[in-house]
């Protein structure tokens, strides 16, 4: 825990009237880092590089807070209840979204670290996804990205004289003809679970085909024609896929030992691949409707409120020098291939370039960061951001919903009503 400052402040002036002493210890101030890398070998780099940035800072000291992701929640609501909130915090754009609502994060330092580290360094879409529900400010500085989308295996879609699939009937279509249940062969691995990541797969579909939880007004709009229509073709495609509820390791092993050529997965199939299976024959696509929607999460490092000058300038530095190419090419290379670059710079750097894993997959990784302008999520609707989209995924309403049509076979139109109702109810209490 912090040193408390009064304390701090009492031990400086009885130094200065005791013995007219400078202690160089005292100009240090010292910022927490709480981050999610809890593996040793993250813990590894992230110590170099706050070894690195020490260096070049030496007023500067850098605390790290490794948690758990699962428990990332409840550190942060402790913490801030106690007033010790670590200065600089790692996050995902939709947990930023619930420290905003909160007002546990400092938008004047989180725009200043922005404007240093200069907009035009970062990939176009990027900082459209961090934007805070008034469109008048971010949530964090982006460090990093995964992107969400249809994988599948060349050679056998090439076998079966498949073409790639780039709309929603050219999917079905494919998966149908892929699909031999007597044989245990399944068109494509989709996630049906009451989980995120159902509700993160079916969001691609949803905004692809125009709806959206939201409207501009901050009202929600689940039962509409456009998200019926989104809905009806999820579970035609539901029907494609492996018998029950499905998520994250039902995708993934189905994909990886072949019992499905098609998979909707995150950008985390490539570290996979890379080492069980053949990188030149993984293919990507985001079959377009109306528009092209991907899922992307990013990753921010943001600046938390209720700090001391000191310590808010500090955490600027700090992060404004993550940006930097070599030090954010060694955030992003903890995870090659699976998280993704948002800083331009950092596919000019040797780390990046040189990998084995973004090297084994040739042109993919570029074609997957050319995809950021794509990247559309459930809540954005143009400039808003809104914040409460949290709560609806807190929910697990839409996830359910999905669930219920897919693996629970319920009559799609009261499913949707039903949505409705609980989403408006759930939204208008908060």
């Amino acid at each position: 825990m912090k040193m408390p400052k009064i304390v701090l402040i009492s031990a400086l002036v009885s130094c200065a009237l005791m013995s007219g002493c400078k202690d160089d210890k005292a100009s240090v101030v010292t910022i927490e880092f709480m981050h999610s890398s809890v593996e040793q070998e993250r813990q590894a780099v992230i110590t170099q590089l706050i070894d690195r940035f020490e260096k070049d800072n030496p007023g500067i000291h850098i605390k790290q807070v490794p948690v758990e992701e699962d428990a990332y929640n409840t550190k942060v609501i402790t913490l801030a209840r106690t007033g010790a909130l670590p200065e600089v915090i790692e996050v995902s754009h939709d947990y930023a979204k619930v420290m905003d609502k909160e007002q546990l994060l400092d938008r004047d330092a989180i725009r200043d670290a922005i404007n240093a580290v200069g907009q035009d360094r970062f990939y176009d879409g990027i900082l459209r996804v961090v934007r805070t529900e008034d469109g008048d400010a971010w949530t964090g500085v982006p460090v990093s990205a995964w992107l969400s989308g249809i994988w599948y295996h060349k050679s056998v879609l090439a076998a079966a004289g498949i073409e790639e699939p780039h709309n929603w009937a050219q999917l079905l279509e494919a998966s149908q003809t892929l699909t031999d249940p007597a044989k245990k062969h399944y068109g494509i691995a989709l996630p049906t679970a009451e989980s995120v990541m159902t509700e993160q797969a079916f969001s691609q579909f949803a905004l692809s085909g125009g709806a959206n939880v939201f409207d501009a007004k901050g009202d929600i709009v689940i039962d509409t024609p456009e998200m019926t229509r989104a809905l009806a073709f999820y579970r035609e495609l539901a029907k494609t896929t492996m018998p029950g509820s499905n998520d994250v390791m039902e995708i993934k092993d189905a994909f990886m030992n072949g019992t499905a050529p098609m998979a909707i997965y995150s950008t985390y199939i490539l570290p996979a691949v890379f080492k069980e299976g053949n990188p030149a024959d993984l293919g990507f696509v985001v079959p377009t409707e109306t528009s092209s929607a991907v899922y992307g999460m990013v990753t921010s490092l943001t600046i938390t409120s209720g700090q001391t000058e000191e310590e808010t300038q500090a955490a600027e530095k700090f992060v404004t020098w993550m940006e930097q190419a070599q030090n954010a090419a060694d955030w992003v290379m903890m995870s090659p291939g699976a998280a993704l670059p948002v800083n331009k710079l950092v596919v000019e750097t040797a780390s990046w370039k040189e990998n084995e894993v973004i090297r084994a997959f040739g042109q993919l990784p570029y074609e997957l960061i050319a995809q950021f302008p794509n990247v559309q999520v459930f809540g954005a609707v143009g400039d808003k951001n809104f914040t409460r989209m949290g709560d609806v995924t807190g929910s697990g309403i839409i996830s359910s919903m999905v669930h219920e049509v897919t693996v629970g076979k319920k009559d799609l139109g009261s499913t949707l009503s039903d949505s409705q109702k609980r989403l408006a109810d759930l939204v208008s209490q908060r």
